[in-house]
């Protein structure tokens, strides 16, 4: 078996691979960052003020989950773009 990783072919003994593994530096899932519980916890908060406070009118609270939920998406996509580049192990062992 062959791997074709950072511009080399490596075959380990009985056929494995061997040598330099292909790492992503892809950020974590949504639900496992903190942002996204800081925005589910914004949006009930908000939600449970609106339903409490007769002077919070609904549009006013859909507004602000709106606001919210959109400034999340945005930052999301901004820690995504730049994290779409690879790296080996070859690479993390030399420090750079």
């Amino acid at each position: 078996m062959e791997a074709h990783t950072a511009g080399r072919v490596t075959t380990g003994p009985r056929g494995g691979v061997n040598g330099i593994r292909r790492l992503a530096t892809e950020t974590k899932q949504a639900f496992k960052t903190t942002e996204f519980w800081a925005m589910a916890g914004a949006i009930v908060a908000i939600l449970i003020a609106g339903a409490v406070d007769d002077g919070f009118a609904a549009r006013h609270v859909w507004l602000y989950v709106t606001i919210v939920a959109g400034a999340y998406m945005i930052s999301r996509g901004l820690a995504k773009s730049g994290s779409s580049e690879p790296r080996t192990e070859d690479q993390q062992h030399n420090g750079r």
